[in-house]
């Protein structure tokens, strides 16, 4: 039995906030955070919009492009660094919002938390626990922020993206790969409510990971760089990007890039730039695409799956 994605939404805010609009919130410029972002825009939240409202939406998409019911459901997973609250849980409460009578709970992984809850999804099915998962990536970042501090409030953004991974006969999830690295906790972080990063050694070690990352899931599946159809990276910074694909012998042109639009959305912007996507019809039936991400812990992963 596989586990397959049947159904993907997306949430984004409809504030949007500019390059432009940030220089008159702090000392930046358009150029400067293009150059070395390759971000030009974020969505934030409106103050009434919370995590679990975004994830609600988000999710409410995702039910019905799978053409399920809400009682379909047996299982929910949100990956979100940015909960409404300490407890209960942002998936208790979009099981509330969804009436949806099913076990629900959240994974803190940082930006790697939707490949995080993907494994763990996909263990579930392959195990004849579940049948269909709602996975959830959802973040209101915005509440993070220090706007004072320009080398991170100009790199975050707010949104939600949902997908139902369910049992099929057909091959879907080809391989899941999780890891962490706790002795780099401190080089991003949150302290006094307020993202704190070292940008420059981040940016190190997360190429590196991620070029290792790839080689160990094309080596698990004894398969070849040309084997994959579409890399859906975590959309944190273009020039990580640019790495991957070049790892990958990729062009651009096989990278969903969201980056631009979206900023860093962390457990977010796999969901976002995979439903993105889909819904143009880039992502197509029969592609092999692969998902990484590398987060605050340190942590990463990868999805090797068959679309």
């Amino acid at each position: 039995m596989y586990s397959k994605i049947i159904g993907t939404g997306g949430y984004l805010p409809n504030k949007i906030l500019t390059n432009k609009d940030l220089e008159s919130i702090v000392d930046t410029t358009d150029d400067w955070i293009v150059e070395r972002t390759g971000i030009k825009q974020r969505h934030i939240s409106e103050p009434s919009e919370t995590t679990s409202s975004m994830a609600t939406k988000a999710s409410i998409e995702a039910i019905k492009n799978a053409k399920i019911n809400n009682s379909d459901i047996d299982l929910i997973i949100v990956a979100t660094t940015t909960p409404d609250m300490v407890f209960p849980s942002t998936a208790c409460i979009v099981q509330n919002n969804l009436n949806i009578k099913a076990p629900a709970f959240d994974v803190q992984a940082a930006c790697t938390g939707f490949i995080y809850a993907m494994s763990i999804a996909d263990n579930f099915i392959k195990t004849g626990s579940c049948k269909n998962i709602l996975i959830i990536g959802a973040e209101k970042y915005s509440n993070l922020l220090d706007w004072s501090d320009r080398s991170t409030c100009v790199l975050f953004g707010d949104g939600a993206g949902a997908l139902i991974l369910s049992a099929n006969s057909e091959e879907g999830i080809i391989s899941t790969h999780i890891h962490a690295d706790g002795q780099y906790n401190n080089l991003l972080d949150v302290k006094d409510d307020h993202i704190r990063m070292k940008g420059n050694e981040v940016f190190k070690v997360a190429v590196n990971t991620l070029s290792k990352l790839v080689d160990e899931t094309l080596e698990k599946n004894n398969m070849k760089k040309n084997d994959i159809d579409w890399l859906v990276p975590h959309q944190a910074n273009l020039r990580i990007i640019k790495a991957a694909a070049k790892k990958l012998s990729m062009s651009l042109d096989q990278v969903v890039v969201t980056v631009d639009d979206h900023a860093n959305t962390s457990a977010a912007s796999i969901p976002l730039a995979f439903d993105q996507a889909v819904r143009d019809g880039r992502i197509k039936n029969d592609q092999v695409v692969l998902l990484e991400a590398f987060g605050s812990g340190f942590t990463w992963g990868s999805v090797l799956l068959r679309y």
